[in-house]
């Protein structure tokens, strides 16, 4: 009786580890804004949104506990519009172990300002889909498989498509059918940054350098430092002659912003202390890509020259 127990605890265990959860999302509502608003409500939609996100089995792929991808939600609440219904921000980070190391670094770190939806306490909070109609739903659904689209093309060449894929399907069933008023981010006339830009960029073939990018700079670059730190950073480097590629195809690029949103801190930390060649090249580079953080680069030089007077 005792083996019979433990094939069925053994099976049990297998049988929940093969529908494991592809996603380690932590959630956080902010109310502060609002001083007149019942903050239950909030505490409950934190947990109801955690549940949602956690709790959906996203893909077909089966994900071991420390296989799943670490990422957060952070919703500002900017104003309640009437009893249901909010105006709101959300930011979406998404992080990567990078193999043999304990480092994580980040894939998405994304400030969506077009985030209005209701939310009704002790409400069923659910996903089809085709035909959904619910935005709240649609926009953490959406972000969702971007997060797990951007992980899979860090492993594997152009791996996320599927999952980009599923992202716009989202955006062309939401432009019509969110039932709120104003900007909603699903309309490429609305913003040069929201979520239909972001997927659209993803997906057209005109850039597909960038996703060369995302699979060298992680896979060939990032993995590599554990067997070779120069040899990583090299492929590192050359990674972002694909971003360049992309930036002059066309400056204004969500897809390019996004990436030095999550990536200038730590191009500026890898290339610190390089060989003066290649750190002129990731410099020129980065401050064309990232004009707007070009002294953020520069400075590099002087980190390398303190290292060199200490040494």
């Amino acid at each position: 009786m005792r083996y019979v127990f433990a094939f069925i605890m053994l099976f049990l265990l297998t049988f929940q580890l093969s529908f494991a959860q592809e996603l380690r999302c932590n959630i956080s509502v902010n109310s502060t804004k609002l001083t007149s608003a019942n903050k239950n409500i909030f505490r409950s939609m934190q947990m109801d949104l955690y549940e949602f996100m956690n709790n959906r089995k996203w893909t077909k792929y089966t994900y071991s506990s420390n296989e799943k991808i670490e990422c957060s939600m952070t919703i500002q609440i900017n104003k309640q519009v009437s009893s249901d219904e909010y105006e709101a921000t959300i930011n979406i980070q998404s992080k990567r172990p990078v193999l043999n190391s304990s480092y994580k670094t980040t894939m998405l770190n994304i400030q969506d300002e077009y985030f209005r939806f209701k939310y009704q306490e002790n409400q069923t909070i659910e996903f089809a889909e085709t035909g959904n109609k619910d935005n709240l739903t649609n926009v953490l659904a959406y972000y969702a498989y971007m997060i797990i689209g951007f992980d899979f093309d860090s492993f594997s060449p152009s791996g996320g498509t599927e999952f980009y894929d599923r992202a716009r399907q989202i955006v062309t069933q939401s432009q019509n059918s969110t039932g709120i008023g104003g900007k909603n981010g699903w309309k490429a006339f609305e913003s040069d940054y929201n979520r239909y830009w972001l997927v659209d960029n993803i997906l057209n073939k005109s850039y597909s350098a960038y996703r060369d990018l995302l699979y060298s700079y992680h896979r060939k670059g990032l993995d590599a430092m554990a067997d070779g730190v120069e040899s990583g950073r090299a492929e590192i480097a050359e990674s972002l002659r694909s971003l360049q590629k992309v930036f002059r195809a066309r400056t204004k690029l969500y897809i390019t912003q996004a990436f030095v949103d999550s990536k200038s801190a730590e191009i500026v930390s890898i290339f610190s202390n390089s060989p003066t060649d290649e750190q002129n090249r990731v410099i020129q580079i980065m401050s064309e890509c990232d004009p707007s953080n070009a002294t953020k680069y520069e400075n590099m030089k002087s980190s390398t020259s303190s290292s060199s007077t200490t040494n």
